[in-house]
């Protein structure tokens, strides 16, 4: 029998930072995956050589990313967004999932407190979150849903892994599939999902030209100003 509960404790169905990254997907998916989109079923064979895990490390920390907290899924007709691979919070991981007929899966890994994964507490939502509707166990893992979206969630560790979608775009069979084959990217998978080695990715300051070297730092509009 389902069970209904609201939890002060629970995280927007879909978090206001992974939304966005799942927006950054739609933006350079359309209607089909982007190129360098990956699929999980496309990882390298074992046979092949593993990366330099020193090198995997350094990649992670220049996108800000914790190799650890780097998680992978898979779903039938889903196929990683790799622009959409991105932190969450001081050193959580988020990514999107995207498949020709629109749908979205949005996959997040955060610590503990900041994340749950019950929501057995029974009290009114806040922050404007969207009342539950669904609140069970499922397995290993808790199902929660709204009107409008679902996700399934577990602990592992420290860590809560969600994988999150709309309901009327990814059907629960759907999340649930790539919810339980979710799990720690292994050194091939990081290989496929860590921007390369030198990509930047915007994260960099810019060296402005026009900053005095002292005072408070503010830009001198003259500089190669004519007249």
């Amino acid at each position: 029998m389902t069970s209904r509960c609201r939890s002060p404790r629970l995280r927007l169905l879909l978090p206001t930072v992974t939304l966005a990254l799942a927006l950054a997907a739609v933006t350079g998916c359309g209607s089909v995956p982007a190129p360098g989109s990956e699929s999980a079923a496309d990882r390298s064979s074992s046979a092949e050589p593993a990366p330099d895990r020193a090198e995997l490390e350094a990649r992670a920390s220049a996108a800000q990313l914790v190799a650890e907290h780097v998680w992978v899924t898979e779903a039938a007709g889903y196929a990683l967004a790799r622009q959409s691979v991105g932190v969450l919070g001081d050193d959580g991981f988020g990514s999107s999932y995207t498949a020709p007929d629109g749908g979205m899966l949005q996959l997040s890994v955060e610590r503990r407190p900041h994340a749950v994964a019950d929501c057995t507490d029974g009290s009114a939502p806040v922050g404007g979150q969207e009342p539950l509707v669904t609140c069970e166990r499922d397995g290993e893992q808790w199902y929660r849903a709204t009107e409008s979206g679902h996700a399934y969630a577990q602990e592992q560790g420290d860590l809560v892994i969600t994988v999150s979608g709309e309901r009327e775009r990814v059907d629960r069979a759907t999340l649930r599939s790539a919810a339980r084959a979710a799990h720690r990217a292994d050194d091939h998978e990081l290989d496929r999902v860590l921007p390369p080695a030198g990509d930047g990715s915007g994260r960099q300051p810019v060296e402005r030209g026009d900053l005095p070297p002292v005072g408070d730092g503010a830009p001198n509009n003259g500089v190669g100003a004519s007249g």
